[in-house]
């Protein structure tokens, strides 16, 4: 099934390349990217009869809900946008005259990206009933309790940061009320937050191996598709306005304000 899935990841993948040759917009694969684990996640709920009922319940309302609102507002983003996503601008100018393969094999590379994030989810899917301990229902609690509070501060974080953008008084400017004014990235604080219900459930049933998810998602968003890029087009963007946003600012974690 995991094959299949990566299949049909890839025909999501090619179907917004396709897209994306006649628009020049190649930021849809960040939506198809999060509709893909959604996709994965709710299909893997539905038809492994492996874990528990609980666990099944569990991973296909609370992950299925998490991808699809983190797709949904991607998309809303997307749509809002009538330029292309400056990383992919970039892209597009370094590809040149090779844009077009080489945008599709990124969204190739995409669709196994999608799967190497589904695994928690599929690993928690295949322990059966009888692996599971007696301490699963606890876990399963704090588990969910993460993923509330982290679904509660990623969905007002970027509902905060939609709304600022669509006041075209605030072009120049850089959000820092609500809770932009305690971290400069509390979406993908709230994003990595998440990460951490999986190996936490994991623990019922021995899967170690999940903790490497949260160092994995820190170390993506923190130095490959996050951050760095976001704050260097915010200096780019906004110049001295951040300088200063920055110096009172946390970086990532949420925390009291400099003076």
């Amino acid at each position: 099934m995991l094959l299949n899935l990566f299949l049909l990841n890839v025909f999501i993948m090619l179907c917004c390349w396709v897209v994306t040759l006649l628009n020049k917009r190649a930021g849809i694969v960040d939506v198809a990217w999060s509709f893909c684990i959604a996709l994965n996640v709710l299909l893997s709920a539905v038809f492994i009869e492996t874990a528990p009922d609980s666990v099944r319940i569990f991973i296909g309302l609370f992950s299925g809900f998490w991808f699809l609102r983190l797709g949904w507002h991607l998309l809303r983003r997307y749509q809002s946008e009538h330029q292309e996503d400056r990383r992919y601008a970039n892209m597009r100018r370094t590809l040149g005259n090779f844009q077009n393969l080489g945008f599709l094999a990124f969204f190739i590379f995409q669709a196994g990206l999608a799967i190497l994030f589904f695994l928690p989810m599929w690993m928690l899917l295949n322990r059966s009933a009888n692996q599971w301990g007696s301490e699963s229902g606890i876990l399963l609690f704090i588990a969910a309790l993460i993923m509330l509070v982290a679904f509660m501060g990623e969905a007002l974080a970027d509902q905060q940061l939609y709304q600022f953008k669509l006041d075209a008084k605030n072009r120049g400017k850089t959000l820092d009320q609500g809770l932009w004014k305690y971290s400069r990235h509390p979406n993908y604080f709230f994003e990595w937050l998440h990460w951490f219900a999986y190996p936490i459930l994991g623990l019922a049933t021995g899967l170690y191996v999940l903790w490497i998810y949260p160092v994995l998602m820190w170390l993506f968003l923190y130095y490959v598709t996050g951050i760095p890029f976001n704050e260097q087009q915010a200096l780019k963007n906004r110049g001295q306005n951040y300088r200063d946003y920055q110096q009172r600012t946390s970086l990532f974690i949420l925390w009291k304000p400099k003076k």
